[in-house]
Order: C-alpha cells, then sequence, then structure tokens
C-alpha cells in the first residue's frame, strides 16, 4: 500500500493538543533545509532542547522531533531563516491552534518588541508565513497570488475558505450535507465531509454501514450511525484519549529476487494515526506513549527508508554543499532577469505606443476629455456622463463610440483607439485597437508625456534588472570559485572521512559552516564595485539598500539625485544626523512602491541614530524620524533661510524612540569579499565574523584598529583580512566620536 506523506486534518487536531504542551519553551534559532523543511530549535526548562520540525514540500508535517532524528545544520542561511531569527529569536513560544479543520497550524510567538505568527499550510503546494502583529505577512516561502487569496509580503495574510467540520456538525446538519450529494456515502464522507478517503471508510466500518451505499438509498438510522462514529472520534480526539500507532508493512520478498535477506530488514512503514484504525485491523503496528513521538518516528524512518533505496538524504548538504543545485538556482535567477528585462521592454513600448496613439487621434480624444471636463464643471455626476456618453455611442458619434470605461471613482475615462501597427501589447480586444486610460481632468498633452514617463519608468526598470543580472552572475561566479575550492580540499584531504553524522544539529549549525572562512588557509578575494561604496551604506537584513551622508554635500546629493518616489527618508531629532535613504529598489527591482517590514525600519532608524551627534554625545540612543520623499523640500519658510545639507520637513512623521547607539563591523566572504558595517542586526548574519561597537572612550581611529587586530586574530589568512578589511576600510564604518567594543 502507500505509505502517508502528509497528516490529515484529524492527525493535525490529534497534535495541537501535545504542542501545546511546549508552551513557554524560548526560540533559539531557525534552520531551512531545501526550501521546504523548517526547523525551530527552541529551549524548555523542564525537557530542554526541543526540535520543532515544519515540512511542506512532497511530505507534509508539523511535530516535535527527537534531537537524534535532526540533520546537522545546513550552511549559510537563507533570507527566509534570518527574518525568522531576527523576528523571533528569544521569544516565547505562546501556542499552536489548528485552522477550523483545514491542514492549517497556526504558531504564536510572543517578544518584548514584538509578536509573530507562523502559519504552516499542510495542504497543496505547501507553504510557511510569518505574519506580524497585524495579521500582516512578514516573509514567506512561496508568493501566491489567486483570485480567491494572497499570499506576500506586505499583504494581510488571507486564510483559504472555510471548510465544515464533520467533528463539530449536528446531526440535523450532518444528514443534510449528506442528502445534498448525489453520490455514494464513502465519497460523501471523504469530500464533502472534509474527511478523507481512509478516515471515511473508518468511520464507514465503525458504523457498520457499507461504504458504497448510494446516499438516496441511506437510511436515517444509517446516517444517525455515522454520525455517532465521528462524535466518537471527535470526543476522543478533545479528550487527549489517543492510542497511537506506526503501522508497517512486512516486506514479503517484494521485488527482492534471490535477495533471501527480507527477515533480516525492518518493515516499512506506511501509516501514522493516532488511535488503532479498523481498516489498518491486518497489519501490524507499533504502539508510543503520544502521538507526536509516532508522528516523528513514522517520518524518520520513512526518510530513512528512502535514503536507504537510493534518494537523497535530506542532510546530504551537512556533508557536501550541494553547489550544483545553487549553481542551477542561480541560472534560474539570470534567466528570470532576463525575461524580465524582455518584458520591460514590451511595456515600455506599449506605452510609448499608447501615448503616440492619443497624438494619432488627437481630435477624437481631445473631443472625449473636453466633453467630460465641461460636463464636471457643470456638474453633471459620473453617472449621467457615462449614459450620456453611450447614447452618444448608439447613434453613431465617433467620440462617444471610443469610450469604454467611465471611472467616477479615479476619474478617469478609458478609450478604445485604432492601432495600425500594434503587436501584441496584451491590451486589446482583437488585435486592431488599444484601451489607453485618461485622467479625465487634464488634456491630451499632459496625458501622452504621462505615458511616455510610464515608459522611462519602466525602462528605469529594465536598468534595475541589468544591475541584478551582473550581482547574480558574481554570485554564480562565487558558487563556482566555492565549489572548486572545497573538491580542492576534498582531494587534498582524502581519507579523512566526513565527520561522525552524529545528528545532533546542536554545535554543529551553520556557525560551523560560516567559520570554516576563518580556517581557510587561502581566501579568494573578489572585490565588488559598487556606486554607494562612497556613501554610508549597509544593506538590512531583508535586502534593502540604505545609504547616508557623509557630510553637507552628500546629504544635498543623496536628496536630489539618488532619492527615489517611494524611498523612505530618515534623520534623528538631534542635530548633526545624516540624511538616510531606505532604498526601495531590491535586489532586483528598481523604484516599485514597496511595505517595508517594521525590522527593516527600525535597521534604518539605527543606523541614522547611529552616525549621528547621538553617538559623539557618549548616548546609549537615540530618536529617529521617517517621511516620505515628497515630504522633504529645499524651500523654507518665508524669511527662513536653510544650511547646506539640510532640508525642510512638511507633513506628519513616523518616530522610532530610544533607538540603540549600536553599530557592528565585519568582514563578508561571500558572494563577495568586503568589510561591511552597520546595525548588527543585518550585519552579523552577513559576515563570517564581526565585531559589534557602542559609544564609549576610544577614538574613531583607534576603535578601527581595535577591530582591525581582532577580526584579524580570527583568520588563519591573515593576509586576506589586511587586503579586504585593513583599519583604514573599517573605519569607514565606525561613526565619529568615542567607541568601545560592546560586552
Amino acid at each position: 500500500m502507500d505509505q502517508k506523506r502528509e497528516l490529515s486534518s484529524i492527525d493535525l487536531a490529534a497534535l495541537v493538543t501535545e504542542l501545546n504542551r511546549y508552551e513557554g519553551a524560548k526560540v533559539d534559532k531557525a534552520y531551512l533545509y531545501d526550501d521546504d523543511l523548517l526547523r525551530l530549535k527552541l529551549r524548555d526548562f523542564d525537557r530542554g532542547r526541543v526540535e520543532l520540525m515544519i515540512e511542506v514540500g512532497d511530505v507534509k508535517r508539523a511535530h516535535v522531533a527527537d534531537a537524534e532524528h535532526v540533520a546537522d545544520a545546513p550552511g549559510r542561511p537563507p533570507n527566509f531563516a534570518k527574518m525568522l531569527r531576527n523576528r523571533m529569536s528569544g521569544a516565547d513560544f505562546a501556542g499552536v491552534e489548528q485552522y477550523e479543520f483545514d491542514r492549517i497550524l497556526t504558531f504564536e510567538f510572543e517578544r518584548e518588541d514584538q509578536n509573530t505568527t507562523l502559519v504552516a499550510e499542510l495542504f497543496g503546494q505547501g507553504n510557511v508565513a510569518a505574519l506580524d502583529e497585524t495579521g500582516e505577512v512578514v516573509g514567506s516561502l512561496s508568493t501566491v497570488r489567486l483570485k480567491s487569496r494572497t499570499v506576500a509580503p506586505g499583504s494581510q495574510y488571507e486564510y483559504p475558505a472555510s471548510r465544515l467540520n464533520p467533528l463539530d456538525v449536528s446531526l440535523g446538519g450532518f444528514k443534510r450535507h449528506m442528502r445534498e450529494s448525489d453520490s455514494d456515502v464513502v465519497r460523501t464522507l471523504a469530500t464533502q465531509l472534509n474527511l478523507g478517503g481512509l478516515y471515511a471508510e473508518e468511520v464507514c466500518t465503525r458504523a457498520g454501514v457499507e461504504k458504497e451505499t448510494p446516499i438516496d438509498e441511506a437510511t436515517d438510522d444509517q446516517l444517525s450511525a455515522l454520525h455517532e462514529a465521528l462524535e466518537r472520534i471527535g470526543e476522543r480526539l478533545r479528550s487527549g484519549d489517543i492510542d497511537p500507532r506506526v503501522y508497517e508493512e512486512p516486506l514479503d520478498g517484494e521485488g527482492d529476487e534471490g535477495d533471501g535477506d527480507d527477515a533480516d530488514r525492518d518493515p516499512r512503514v506506511v501509516d501514522v494515526t493516532p488511535f488503532p484504525l479498523s481498516e489498518h485491523e491486518g497489519l501490524p503496528s507499533v504502539g508510543f506513549d503520544s502521538f507526536n513521538a509516532a508522528v516523528d518516528d513514522y517520518f524518520y524512518r520513512l526518510e530513512s527508508e528512502a535514503t536507504d533505496a537510493g534518494e537523497a538524504p535530506a542532510d546530504a548538504s551537512a556533508s557536501r554543499p550541494d553547489f550544483e543545485e545553487e549553481i542551477a538556482k542561480q541560472e534560474r535567477i539570470i534567466e528570470q532577469q532576463k525575461g524580465a528585462i524582455e518584458g520591460f521592454e514590451e511595456q515600455a513600448e506599449a506605452e510609448r505606443e499608447r501615448a503616440e496613439l492619443l497624438y494619432a487621434n488627437y481630435d477624437l480624444v481631445d473631443e472625449v476629455l473636453s466633453t467630460v471636463q465641461d460636463a464636471r464643471e457643470a456638474e453633471v455626476p459620473w453617472e449621467e456622463i457615462a449614459e450620456t456618453l453611450d447614447a452618444g455611442a448608439e447613434r453613431g458619434i465617433p467620440a462617444a463610440e471610443a469610450v469604454v470605461d467611465v471611472d467616477g471613482g479615479e476619474g478617469t475615462v478609458t478609450v478604445e483607439l485604432d492601432a495600425e501597427s500594434s503587436e501584441g501589447d496584451g491590451d486589446d480586444d482583437d488585435g486592431d485597437t488599444v484601451r489607453v486610460e485618461l485622467d479625465a481632468s487634464a488634456g491630451v498633452e499632459v496625458n501622452a508625456d504621462r505615458l511616455y514617463q510610464e515608459a522611462k519608468r519602466i525602462e528605469g526598470k529594465k536598468e534595475g534588472a541589468m544591475e541584478a543580472i551582473e550581482s547574480t552572475r558574481r554570485e554564480l561566479e562565487a558558487v563556482k570559485e566555492r565549489k572548486e575550492e572545497w573538491e580542492a580540499e576534498q582531494a587534498a584531504d582524502d581519507g579523512s572521512g566526513g565527520g561522525d553524522g552524529a545528528g545532533d544539529g546542536d554545535d554543529g549549525d551553520d556557525e560551523a559552516y560560516e567559520t570554516d572562512w576563518l580556517s581557510r588557509s587561502s581566501i579568494p578575494i573578489r572585490s565588488p564595485d559598487d556606486w554607494y561604496h562612497r556613501f554610508r551604506w549597509f544593506h538590512t537584513s531583508s535586502g534593502y539598500l540604505v545609504i547616508g551622508g557623509r557630510n553637507a554635500d552628500q546629504n544635498e546629493e543623496l536628496v536630489k539625485k539618488y532619492m527615489g518616489k517611494h524611498d523612505r527618508f530618515f534623520h534623528t531629532q538631534a542635530h548633526g544626523g545624516p540624511v538616510t535613504l531606505l532604498k526601495a529598489a531590491g535586489p532586483s527591482e528598481s523604484a516599485d512602491p514597496v511595505d517595508f517590514a517594521e525590522e527593516t525600519l527600525r535597521e534604518a532608524a539605527q543606523f541614522a541614530v547611529s552616525y549621528s551627534s547621538d553617538w559623539k554625545d557618549g548616548r546609549g540612543a537615540g530618536d529617529a524620524y521617517m517621511v516620505e520623499p515628497d515630504q522633504v523640500s529645499k524651500t523654507p519658510e518665508s524669511g527662513e533661510y536653510i544650511e547646506k545639507g539640510s532640508f525642510v520637513i512638511r507633513g506628519d512623521r513616523t518616530y522610532f524612540e530610544d533607538v540603540p547607539c549600536r553599530i557592528a563591523v565585519g568582514v563578508q566572504c561571500e558572494p563577495v569579499t568586503q568589510a561591511i558595517g552597520g546595525p548588527p542586526s543585518a550585519i552579523v548574519d552577513r559576515a563570517a565574523t564581526s565585531v559589534t561597537f557602542e559609544p564609549g572612550m576610544y577614538a574613531q581611529n583607534d576603535a578601527a584598529m581595535m577591530a582591525y587586530r581582532t577580526l584579524k586574530e580570527r583568520f588563519a589568512d591573515q593576509s586576506f583580512v589586511r587586503k579586504v578589511a585593513s583599519a583604514d576600510q573599517l573605519q569607514e564604518f565606525i561613526p565619529a566620536g568615542g567607541s568601545d567594543i560592546a560586552d
């Protein structure tokens, strides 16, 4: 029989009670294996180490695992794992719930500064989403954009449509749902009552009802017996009266010709259930004290069997990094970026075509706009304008016939224009026309200019994507170099073995992989040459660029030349701080609106505070504020004067209070080699090693020398540190004023 690879809704209902016994355990770290297996390492006061595993790939499960069943930690953590570490490290596990009767678990974690909800979707394609206190998605393993729901960073998390809970439905409701079906009993229980095939058959067996009985032939007594069997299962789950079983299927010589060793081999696992099932009566089983332990044992054996059968083990990366997968991933990204560039070119050309069509049909478009504008000046309602245009179209008036939509809420009119040479712009209905949305309050020239500007903006995205391709190509080359180095080291160290493979995953976590840079005798230098290096800069833990001015001239330049309309402008309450810009351009896109995570905003605020007079004055913390770019101006009030590098801020501000003055400096070894510095939460995981500073007594140059000596001593290849992170290079990231190494 087929092996179980996904937990059912009934399984999850049984697990929730047991998982809640770990309430109060503190999160230590988060790890991500192969993009679909999330591991949260926690510490419980009574139980010690707790390993929570959530897998949402081909196998879908959620349970606490025995430490011996946990693979060694993977290599450098991906962004999703880094985000979870920053948000949840030190947080308390506050409980878990099953969403209705769906295969969805919501894990709650509480920390003094912020709370986090992890939603594990153990159905369909599977997903894990991290939500903030408001239910907004901070990050997710997969982005979902459907008509029915959206799961994407910056959006409110949306659960799937509600499902009937068969364990809570009343007898009357149960009979009504059953009678609405035109199928047989077991199929109706499995689909419309959401039980799934196995438990639908189990309910039929316990109720003594023939599974294939057509619904229209089922008696009320039979339906009552089915409902009673369901109620007994529900009561058993709610009371915790379980008797967990892992079911096995002996290897009766299947497919092993002449082997003769079946008697010495372990039986194959096929299912795990919270209580014995009549449907599995003929199968041998192993009992467990808890359902969690049974689930852990089952999936551990399932994975071991797959490994023994020749499939790749889940912890293969523990012995050899999967360079091929990383190389393939970077190559896929490059292809996607090339596709994006082609898309940008097509979009820009389509916008220019729309603008040119407005001029080609100038008189017609002008008549449409003038008609609408005259009506609005006469205070004619939008609905009446639409009706008038419809009537004009029926009479054959060309301008009215061209109008296909009037949107009073947006103040727009959409016209359909003949396009003699439009080829596949994606917005035409029959290939001979193009639809253009017009601002009804503006003229033809203004609407055309808006379209030309949009074309330029899209071309700007193309430039950003081209830069991203170059960055990805550098990362690809870095991976290939690491592969060559690793293979060379293995060849030189052949026969030394790959470690004991104990798999406790505690001390052998990703730090061991990262600090391997420290022990390497030679580290290749891959120096970047990015435009922003002459400013103060860092990348947030979520990957966004933050830049700040070093002086009044740079402050002016940042605002005039580099501040985009979707960026965020930060400054400190204290006088003498740098202009700080959080750039909306991500690693592979340019200037689109971004809903920045709270963590990202606080890192930018900490950057602004740490390089301000708050540090110079020896204060341990300071206040910063954030505004939109259109609130920043060089135009003073009448009779006032603005100093060079200063600006007038108008409108409401978002404040960040008591932001700690802390800066970490370190050495980054991949994908490029360079000195980096900024808020510790953004630097520590990105650097091979780092040093954190706070306001203190040592001058800037002395602090830089302290950092250099400390970092150099940690590397076997000290010449590498001299080249990429000398005292002079590190000093670029240390604030002016006194500093000291933080404890």
